[in-house]
């Protein structure tokens, strides 16, 4: 299993008043999946991440791990790494702030058309797929719920 853990700190900065060193440092536990052989890279880790926003492990404003942390530690190109965070940029998932780094966005509007796409495209897939091992429309159902109901509960994430 993949996963990534992330520090974001700043470093130790001196107060003009006091002469007292600080250090700001928060450490978060992303985006946990096992690579699968037969599909993308790009596509498992966007996909993973995209979870990840949806079912509160990020939360908006979070510091998002850079391109080399995100490289190093699921173990993929750096090119891949840059890759996905784009996309994600570019998807509205992320922003980036100067001086801050790259941190996670408000979730993003759906665009127009993709509620249609996936009733009509991604269910039939599924549909295609069930009906080819032989699972049954009420088991279907069952696991839909299953996983909808996860994302309802917001994830206890801990922050050292």
């Amino acid at each position: 299993m993949n996963s990534i853990v992330a520090a974001a700190s700043t470093l130790p900065q001196k107060s003009l008043d006091s002469g007292i060193h600080r250090c700001h440092s928060t450490t978060v536990t992303v985006l946990r999946f096992q690579l699968r052989p037969g599909q993308s890279i790009f596509d498992q880790v966007v996909f993973a991440a995209t979870k990840a926003f949806l079912s509160g492990e990020f939360q908006p404003g979070q510091p998002f791990p850079s391109v080399r942390t995100l490289a190093a530690e699921l173990k993929i190109h750096p090119n891949t790494a840059h890759k996905v965070v784009q996309y994600l940029i570019q998807e509205g998932w992320l922003e980036s702030r100067p001086g801050i780094g790259t941190v996670v966005a408000d979730p993003p509007q759906a665009r127009a058309g993709e509620r249609k796409r996936i009733l009509q495209q991604e269910v039939e897939q599924l549909v295609v797929e069930a009906r080819r091992v032989g699972l049954e429309l009420e088991e279907i159902i069952a696991a839909i719920e299953s996983h909808w109901v996860r994302f309802e509960k917001p994830l206890e994430v801990s922050r050292k």
